[in-house]
């Protein structure tokens, strides 16, 4: 049974949330503050959090690169400005639903995230037994030298080690910005437009809003501009993002 843990300050919207998810199935764990929520987190596993904003000891804007690190995050909060989202999703949150929300939406979006979830897992490990498998045929220091990295002028990224490199500095990614660089490297010259690069590296059908892919655009760029490379990435008004 997946385990969900909810950090909703509110507790009638808390009870209401978890009797719903209980009903269809999902085991869960409720806190009432961020640091409550934190301490569970710390000593049980979990495979999604709900998390509130507006919390009481930790505010939930800090919470979510530690929870994010290991499972999808959903964020729900009466916050509905720009700012917001732009700042938690940078901060590695899955999704963000705004209050008031309905219980079925919730539920699709806690599918979908789990299922994303659980691809990736599968695909690491399909990974790992390919590299085992080439170790066992050719031998390790040959299988190790089969596997490389992908560059693009300045740009190294690694698969394997799921790093990225910039004039020799390392880039801190989150998951998906990762992938959407992966995907951008091995294609240079192609133009994706915002719901294939959101395929890719969501791995599932294009449900979000565009800013989405805008917002992850933008962190990057962020994250690339110490090196001088965030002018790699090049809009092409009215279809998406390419390299230059």
């Amino acid at each position: 049974m997946q385990r969900i843990l909810i950090v909703e300050d509110d507790a009638e919207n808390n009870q209401i949330i978890r009797d719903y998810l209980e009903g269809h199935g999902y085991s869960c764990a409720q806190a009432y503050s961020g640091s409550e929520g934190k301490l569970l987190f710390s000593m049980e596993d979990f495979h999604l959090v709900l998390l509130d904003l507006m919390l009481p000891g930790i505010p939930g804007e800090e919470l979510v690169s530690l929870f994010s690190k290991t499972v999808p995050v959903i964020v729900l909060s009466a916050k509905s400005g720009l700012d917001s989202k732009v700042d938690v999703l940078s901060a590695g949150a899955d999704d963000y639903i705004c209050k008031p929300f309905d219980l079925p939406e919730l539920l699709v979006r806690i599918q979908i995230r789990l299922r994303s979830r659980n691809r990736d897992r599968q695909g690491t490990e399909a990974g790992a037994a390919a590299v085992k498998q080439r170790e066992k045929a050719v031998g390790k220091e040959d299988a190790e030298y089969e596997r490389h990295a992908y560059t693009y002028r300045d740009w190294t990224l690694n698969p394997d080690t799921w790093e990225m490199t910039a004039h020799g500095q390392l880039v801190e990614l989150t998951r998906h910005e990762f992938l959407i660089m992966e995907l951008l490297i091995r294609n240079p010259r192609r133009v994706f437009t915002k719901q294939m690069i959101y395929e890719y590296a969501w791995g599932e059908e294009y449900l979000a809003e565009d800013k989405t892919i805008n917002v992850h655009i933008s962190n990057i760029r962020s994250k690339l501009k110490k090196s001088g490379t965030d002018s790699y990435i090049q809009t092409v008004w009215g279809m998406g993002f390419k390299l230059s």
